[in-house]
């Protein structure tokens, strides 16, 4: 173990890595969104577009771990997060990421079962990002000014 390893993280170091969980979350947004813009939204939840919804819904409960472990906080984003839809998510990520046994598990039908939850992981999603741009660009200014 190197020296820099065995230090513990500065909260900058910190956010920067929860800023590469969003980013591969949203980038499988990306992938989503481009899908549907291409193919229409499909009858049933299988195949592609689902693997990248799948892998986005599950990415995005990881930034909220993270959110909450960092004791981060805005206004916007803590309401969104103050939602029941964040159990949801979360039962969602774990359908995810641990076998299942049923494809239609309720882990992913519960959380796609109402268009609500759709709309308000859409506005979370938009809200981190924003969180973030605001973040890296005073961290930005503040490395500025101490060059």
């Amino acid at each position: 173990m190197t020296e820099a390893e065995e230090q513990p993280p500065t909260r900058q170091e910190q956010i920067f890595s929860l800023h590469r969980y969003f980013v591969s979350a949203n980038w499988m947004r990306t992938c989503f969104d481009k899908w549907l813009d291409e193919q229409g939204k499909p009858e049933v939840p299988v195949g592609e577009p689902f693997i990248f919804m799948g892998y986005w819904y599950a990415g995005l409960y990881v930034v909220i771990e993270g959110w909450q472990e960092l004791k981060l906080t805005d206004k916007v984003i803590d309401t969104l997060l103050a939602s029941p839809n964040v159990g949801l998510l979360k039962r969602y990520r774990h359908g995810v990421c641990h076998f299942q046994g049923r494809y239609f598990d309720d882990r992913f039908m519960g959380f796609m079962s109402t268009e609500l939850t759709a709309v308000w992981v859409r506005k979370l999603n938009q809200e981190f990002g924003r969180w973030f741009l605001a973040w890296l660009a005073e961290n930005k200014r503040a490395g500025e000014r101490q060059s």
